[in-house]
């Protein structure tokens, strides 16, 4: 008897992501952005089967983007742990990722670099509002159907630094980059 592929996905293990956290866990100071370390994260997708992951800082809308060959979990998780030794450890406590099929290994992005994984509600990603809004200004510069695999890390970097020199109004018209800034000096 033949299946249909969405029941197969519905019924079967495919990419499910098993022992999530919910976001209704994560620490109150996440939620009312009352200090910086939490982080939300996604990919950004485009033609040809590519992709950026985005990262926000939720206190100060810091962006960072990570140049990403395949959205399977493997490279995903694996660009995550390389780029998390790059933050001071004060800086980098939470991750909140919504249900995607790039984040079946986020324990062990969490055994190498204790960072807790949180996850969005199914078919909930406005959860991650930081997130949702800084992908919407990347459309500036990546429009829907841009080929992302051509963008170096260097190019990826040149972009966040622009979205991050940029005054925000939710800042009080400060830039992420001198909240975030302040945020490091605050640390040390």
């Amino acid at each position: 008897m033949r299946r249909f592929r969405h029941h197969t996905l519905k019924t079967d293990d495919h990419g499910r992501i098993c022992d999530t956290v919910s976001i209704s866990e994560r620490p109150a100071t996440a939620e009312d952005r009352a200090i910086p370390r939490h982080w939300d994260g996604d990919l950004l997708f485009g033609n040809a089967n590519s992709q950026i992951a985005t990262l926000v800082e939720r206190q100060t809308r810091y962006v960072m983007l990570l140049k990403i060959a395949s959205k399977d979990t493997e490279t995903v998780v694996n660009a995550l742990i390389k780029h998390a030794g790059k933050l001071p450890h004060e800086l980098y406590r939470s991750l909140t990722w919504d249900r995607g099929k790039e984040m079946p290994g986020h324990k062990r992005f969490t055994v190498a670099t204790d960072i807790k994984v949180y996850f969005c509600d199914p078919q909930h990603p406005w959860q991650r509002g930081s997130n949702e809004n800084t992908n919407g200004l990347l459309r500036q510069y990546f429009p829907k159907g841009t080929d992302l695999s051509v963008y170096s890390q260097a190019r990826l970097n040149a972009i966040a630094r622009r979205l991050n020199e940029r005054p925000r109004k939710t800042l009080n018209f400060d830039t992420p980059a001198e909240r975030f800034h302040y945020s490091v000096a605050s640390t040390g």
